[in-house]
């Protein structure tokens, strides 16, 4: 782990945590290593900045379910039967494993977007209170 706070010296952590923006974790366009930054182990995680007009490759995946979270410009989801769907600025799109998908920056600027990958089911609601003063 003191090897990944080495690549991204931006990322503040702690005990049992880790704070960074988009920009501690990478620049200029591609992928920006969420689950690598911050040291997430549960789930895979990444945000993605596309140039004006790029399009990815299609893919699909084996076991991962992805949910696309979109944060900022429009993109374009093709999934596996043809369909198109645009996701706004706040949309989110989810994908089975198998489905193919490619994604496409409909808009005129920057378009980022969060992609979040899992397997294995949902854990449930296991929130607890803190104890007074958050410790």
């Amino acid at each position: 782990m003191a090897s990944e706070q080495a690549a991204f010296p931006k990322v503040t952590t702690g005990e049992g945590f880790a704070v960074g923006s988009l920009e501690d974790l990478g620049e200029g366009y591609g992928f920006r290593k969420v689950r690598r930054g911050l040291g997430v182990s549960a789930f895979g995680v990444n945000a993605i900045v596309m140039p004006p007009g790029y399009e990815s490759d299609s893919h699909y995946h084996e076991v991962q379910e992805e949910l696309y979270f979109v944060h900022r410009g429009t993109l374009e989801i093709e999934l596996g039967d043809g369909s198109v769907h645009r996701l706004e600025e706040g949309a989110f799109a989810r994908v089975d494993a198998a489905t193919p998908r490619k994604l496409r920056n409909a808009g005129d600027g920057d378009a980022v977007y969060i992609c979040v990958g899992g397997k294995g089911g949902y854990v449930g609601r296991d929130g607890r209170p803190a104890a007074p003063g958050g410790g």
